[in-house]
């Protein structure tokens, strides 16, 4: 196949016909939550994958750590290339896909995350965020790399009539976090258009499972109901999330390397959303706790709500999650008690 392009369900047909030649793919934010088990799901495929990451401390570097030493065991971890390098340095950037290079696509899944947190210090937000994805297309076009999977966040569609779908005007952020990820999108649109390169922009909704980030609401839950401490709750816990599954939404992301165009599509649970409230109480269950909840005031950047329409992904891709959230609750207890020993440790 030509260098960055794929076939329609390239992922699907590859066992079915001649013995698949392994790919070469640049993940961004490798130690991260969300990457790192596309990292795994790509070796465990049988790819080679470079995974650079800044390791940065916007929370306990002891998780990032942890899951690196998974990818390292991996059965394929000869297949792995970790270098500790930040997007937002383009001359590094450029030598790595100088030495690491030509890759068969770039899956950006670097950025910095958090609502909350993106009001108190935006500017980093939009440096790695959108300066630090058009580091990366600059890269790729230099090297003739024309196929990109842009990581995005369903945090755009606030005030958006649900189920979202993808053809909802999103100019409205609330957050300066949701603005620069629509930057993002943004440029990726751009370089499709002037140098017709391939982009799959995925928009996740509310992501959780083992090894979760700390500052999202059910790693936070898991911890203060196993440690008997009060959950620290904004608003009255009606607001509801459409979870995915993290395994899942790896699978989707992977899935989105085939040639789209450009195309926004959509990664989330497509169910009902579920209240916070809801997910406390299922928790308590697992963990046989009861919890007391310290409520505080609702923050103006959250979504009351949010409800993933995945039709489009079904249709581009065949893809639909597979874990339930009970069953995705259950994983990530077991991981959080199996680890307990430092976790507990862990600042949420």
């Amino acid at each position: 196949l030509p260098t960055c392009r794929f076939p329609k369900l390239y992922w699907q047909q590859a066992p079915k016909i001649l013995p698949r030649l392994s790919k070469k793919f640049l993940v961004t934010g490798a130690a991260g939550f969300i990457a790192s088990r596309v990292c795994k799901q790509l070796l465990d495929h049988g790819d080679d994958v470079v995974g650079v990451d800044n390791l940065n401390d916007y929370y306990d570097i002891r998780l990032k750590n942890w899951r690196l030493d998974q990818l390292k065991v991996h059965t394929n971890a000869r297949n792995f290339t970790f270098v500790d390098l930040d997007i937002e340095d383009q001359a590094k950037l450029v030598d790595l896909f100088k030495t690491e290079g030509p890759f068969n696509a770039v899956l950006n899944l670097a950025a910095r995350a958090g609502v909350r947190y993106s009001m108190e210090n935006p500017h980093v937000y939009l440096s790695t965020n959108a300066e630090g994805t058009l580091n990366l297309l600059e890269c790729m076009r230099e090297q003739s790399c024309q196929k990109l999977v842009l990581a995005s966040t369903s945090s755009l569609y606030a005030g958006q009539k649900m189920p979202f779908t993808e053809d909802l005007a999103v100019n409205e952020p609330l957050s300066p976090y949701a603005a620069s990820k629509k930057a993002g999108e943004l440029m990726a649109y751009s370089y499709h258009k002037l140098y017709q390169m391939d982009v799959s922009v995925v928009r996740f909704f509310t992501v959780f499972g083992p090894a979760g980030r700390p500052d999202m609401s059910p790693y936070r839950f898991i911890k203060w109901i196993a440690e008997g401490e009060t959950v620290q709750m904004f608003g009255d816990g009606s607001q509801s999330r459409d979870f995915t599954y993290v395994d899942d939404i790896a699978r989707g992301t992977i899935a989105a390397i085939q040639d789209v165009g450009y195309e926004i599509i959509n990664l989330g649970g497509g169910r009902n959303p579920v209240s916070l409230n809801t997910i406390i109480t299922m928790l308590e269950e697992l963990l046989g706790k009861k919890t007391k909840i310290d409520h505080k005031p609702f923050h103006v950047a959250d979504l009351m709500e949010t409800w993933a329409d995945i039709s489009k992904a079904k249709r581009l891709f065949d893809w639909e999650p597979q874990i339930s959230l009970e069953e995705g609750l259950e994983r990530s207890v077991d991981w959080y008690m199996n680890n307990r020993h430092w976790l507990k440790e862990v600042q949420v």
